[in-house]
């Protein structure tokens, strides 16, 4: 198995069981943020149960974070080092490419603060851009 899977759960504090260690090895040869159901195409079978919490557990300890594209299908990638179960750190934009559907994580562009008016309390800021990724450009 990837080391850097094994890695990454021991830093999280989680336990490698095999699906764990096969879906995060997925994430990490992924260079675009992924669906559920692209996951579930890298088993030749899986509890879709285990599968979800799986995600669940990878997010809530900040090994993941939601891609949100406005799409219908959420869809995570991974996060940087630094986030963790109390904090994530990933609060950058999020391409979506309107032809083939694949969503990109933006590093470099940062979601800007968003200052609630009274009464209000942000939790998350989601910064989408939609167009043509370089594959799909003519």
């Amino acid at each position: 198995m990837n080391q850097r899977a094994e890695a990454l759960l021991e830093v999280h504090r989680l336990r490698k069981t095999a699906v764990r260690m096969q879906v995060l090895d997925i994430f990490l040869q992924a260079n675009v943020a992924l669906a559920q159901s692209d996951i579930e195409r890298h088993f030749e079978q899986i509890d879709r149960i285990t599968l979800y919490r799986t995600l669940k557990t990878f997010e809530d300890k900040g090994l993941i974070h939601k891609a949100i594209d406005g799409s219908d299908k959420p869809k995570y990638a991974l996060c940087h080092s630094g986030c963790d179960a109390h904090t994530h750190h990933d609060h950058h934009a999020h391409f979506h490419c309107a032809d083939c559907g694949q969503t990109y994580c933006l590093d470099e562009v940062e979601a800007p603060p968003i200052k609630a008016p009274g009464g209000f309390q942000v939790v998350a800021t989601h910064l989408v851009v939609t167009g043509k990724c370089e594959f799909c450009v003519e």
